[in-house]
């Protein structure tokens, strides 16, 4: 255990999360997207995993220490249902929630079309698995910057 680091979080993402730089992807993915695959895909290479957690519960711990990009409007995005692009799924109004407490004001995601999604995932830094299983629990975050102490 370490002081202030949420124990959700273990080493390999803990150090991903880290090596990532301003602008790049992270895919935080449920139990059906095909992670494995993708990953090897990926600058990271490796499937990281945070088996047993809701989508809601594994973007709360990645966002106690990654910063959302503040500069673009697709600093998060949601896989859309298929033939319901607009419907917003539970699971994704949770992530929503956890998204806008990080922010302190509410952002809505960006909606991405399943196929687009998987290209976009490919281009990632990183596939994070969860334990969701709930369909369209996959979300896309995009590391901002912590700027310098004032």
């Amino acid at each position: 255990m370490l002081k202030g680091i949420d124990p959700r979080l273990n080493a390999e993402v803990l150090y991903a999360l880290r090596a990532m730089g301003h602008g790049d992807y992270l895919i935080l993915s449920d139990t059906n997207f095909p992670a494995d695959s993708i990953a090897r895909q990926t600058v990271y290479g490796d499937l990281l995993r945070m088996d047993n957690l809701t989508s809601a519960q594994a973007a709360e711990a990645v966002l106690s220490v990654l910063p959302l990009d503040t500069f673009v409007p697709d600093f998060a995005g949601r896989m859309e249902i298929v033939d319901a692009p607009d419907e917003i799924a539970p699971v994704q109004a949770e992530v929503q929630s956890v998204i806008d407490a990080a922010e302190g004001e509410p952002r809505k995601m960006i909606g991405i079309e399943r196929f687009a999604f998987y290209d976009l995932a490919k281009e990632a830094y990183a596939v994070i698995q969860t334990g969701e299983r709930r369909f369209y629990g996959c979300f896309m975050l995009r590391k901002g910057v912590i700027p310098p102490d004032a």
